[in-house]
């Protein structure tokens, strides 16, 4: 008899990492993908300002201008929600996909819609927010472009005959192109796409989005510009009273993440209690982002020569405290009302400012403590440290300031971990009743293999046994309900189970049938000793089988088996060995050791 193995088994090569040629493939897709992103940012950047022209000033051009510099009196109350109106009718008859700031739609599309973004939200979603920030909604241009480039990605994947996972890395390659063409931040963007958007390490995904990011900062200096987006002149010398600076700023702004969060939140719960669809509430929420503009200007739009003045230092003291209070509050109204746009360039206004204020009290140019608030307060609002500390030097092209940069990160991250639940990006995700868990860890069946697990020596049964034999034997002393049954050399013939028993008992002319011949036309799955756990969970999943047996490889020889139970037990022994704790110096530790092997 001949017993075949599944191929995914048989086949299994052990391996740092699980990679094949499918892997070029998705990179040469992220060649054009990456050309759509960046295309797609130059598309946004555009769209906005012809919006911000049309209704600030009056005119038709793709000219860059800035909303400060327009005069239209009492115009600043309505023009927002004109705005906005327009952006509500949008999302009712359009797509309401293209509410909120973007990110978190990507996230839940690529965890539970399999990656699949339709057009009509790749058109839409850049139309709106251009619209919402050039009537003055303090956004920015990043989490727009993120879902449109991710939609772009995400489109050209539905094209071909691809997995989830692998749309789901085009999706991400897309949104990575789309962020390093407006802001000229590859290494950022990457580190955003894992720490954000990706939801693994491997390099299936890891490198097409590589190659989409660089292709966008090839097409950048023809579309956008080139060169930092922000340069700043301000030198700190790298000292310990630098870094202890730097983790005090972002403990500060880490408590500032926390708040917003919670304000925004707060917010968008008194919107939803209000007796008016939904479509009209941008508009009223337009109405505070206009009497905030009469206060400031600067707090309206996406704020990007506010961000510029913070990091020069050029901005007076009244000006950085109303962007501090002000922008904040027509942020959270507006952005808890449901309009277009993104949170990252008000976070960076609103960080930017804590730190310039610190600053005043901090050794160096204030401007440098600026882009370490900046830095601070991105790492602690969208739990992405390493996107945060890098984010802000390649953003001014200050890249001796990293060590410091990741000070304030590293604060700010555990600053908003300890008191925040979720960031200001799943929180939205989990009060549509889907829990996200940002930690990656190595599967614990991943990293063991089947030798390290299983029952060693199980209970066989003979092939030279009768069925009739089997059948007494399931109803009297069998406690599994499933044996492998073996020949004289211990050599694997098949399994039989409870189920097999049953089916036998009716049937007297089997009686002395015995059972390798009984079981001589089953095709019964088996593993190796070095086959990964998690393959032979696989392996159960799709065999229906619960009790896998794990042979010598050549002659067939049962060495063990492995069961659900096992697998269970293995993951149980891994949080167990995070929960658990043990002193192992002194006297005590050797009897608590000890006691704990027993």
């Amino acid at each position: 008899m001949s017993l075949t193995p599944p191929r995914a088994v048989e086949g299994h090569q052990l391996g740092d990492h699980s990679v094949d040629r499918r892997m070029i493939m998705l990179a040469a897709m992220a060649t054009i993908v990456g050309t759509g992103g960046a295309f797609g940012a130059w598309t946004l950047v555009k769209l906005i300002a012809i919006a911000t022209n049309f209704f600030w000033f009056g005119r038709l051009s793709a000219n860059p201008s800035i909303i400060t510099e327009a005069s239209v009196g009492g115009m600043v109350v309505i023009i927002p929600v004109i705005g906005s109106l327009i952006v509500g009718l949008m999302a009712r008859f359009g797509s309401d996909k293209i509410r909120g700031h973007g990110i978190p739609e990507a996230i839940e599309t690529i965890l539970f819609g399999e990656s699949r973004l339709s057009l009509k939200v790749a058109l839409l979603k850049p139309l709106s927010s251009a619209i919402s920030i050039g009537s003055g909604g303090p956004f920015g241009a990043e989490g727009p472009i993120i879902m449109t480039g991710g939609a772009i990605g995400s489109l050209f994947a539905q094209c071909f005959h691809l997995s989830a996972a692998e749309r789901k890395t085009l999706l991400v390659a897309g949104a990575a192109a789309g962020m390093t063409a407006i802001f000229g931040t590859p290494l950022a963007a990457i580190l955003l796409a894992v720490e954000v958007l990706l939801f693994e390490w491997k390099p299936r995904s890891f490198v097409p989005v590589v190659v989409a990011a660089l292709i966008s900062l090839a097409w950048r200096p023809w579309l956008i510009g080139s060169g930092p987006m922000f340069p700043m002149a301000a030198v700190m010398p790298l000292t310990n009273w630098a870094l202890l600076g730097s983790a005090g700023i972002g403990l500060v702004v880490g408590l500032e993440a926390t708040l917003l969060s919670t304000g925004l939140y707060r917010i968008e719960d008194l919107f939803h209690r209000l007796p008016f669809h939904w479509m009209w509430w941008p508009a009223i929420g337009a109405v505070v982002v206009g009497m905030g503009g009469l206060i400031d200007a600067h707090v309206l739009g996406a704020g990007y020569a506010s961000i510029e003045a913070l990091l020069t230092g050029s901005l007076t003291l009244r000006v950085v405290v109303a962007l501090l209070v002000v922008k904040a509050v027509v942020w959270l109204v507006a952005l808890g009302s449901g309009t277009s746009g993104g949170v990252l360039a008000p976070l960076l206004i609103l960080g930017g400012a804590a730190g310039f204020l610190l600053g005043q009290f901090l050794p160096g140019d204030p401007g440098f403590w600026a882009m370490i608030g900046m830095a601070g307060i991105m790492s602690g609002a969208m739990r992405a440290p390493m996107t945060g500390a890098i984010f802000a030097v390649e953003l001014t092209g200050h890249f001796d300031a990293v060590p410091c940069t990741i000070a304030a990160s590293g604060a700010a991250y555990a600053i908003s971990v300890l008191l925040m639940r979720r960031s200001i990006l799943t929180e939205k995700i989990a009060r549509r009743g889907r829990h996200i868990l940002q930690e990656y860890t190595v599967d614990p069946l991943d990293l063991l293999q089947a030798s390290q697990i299983m029952t060693r020596e199980p209970a066989t049964l003979s092939g030279t046994m009768t069925v009739e034999a089997a059948v007494s034997f399931f109803a009297t002393d069998a406690i599994h309900r499933s044996y492998p049954v073996v020949d004289a050399q211990g050599c694997l013939l098949g399994l039989v189970s409870r189920t097999d028993a049953l089916r036998w008992q009716g049937d007297r002319a089997r009686d002395q049938t015995s059972l390798a011949d009984a079981i001589s036309d089953a095709m019964q799955p088996v593993a190796y000793p070095d086959t990964p756990s998690g393959v032979v969970a696989d392996l159960i999943v799709d065999s229906g089988i619960g009790r896998i047996p794990i042979v010598e490889p050549g002659t067939r020889r049962v060495l063990g088996i492995l069961s659900r139970q096992d697998l269970l037990k293995t993951r149980s022994a891994t949080r167990h060995s995070e929960i658990g704790r043990m002193r192992y110096v002194g006297a005590g530790a050797d009897a608590g050791h000890r006691k704990g092997l027993a």
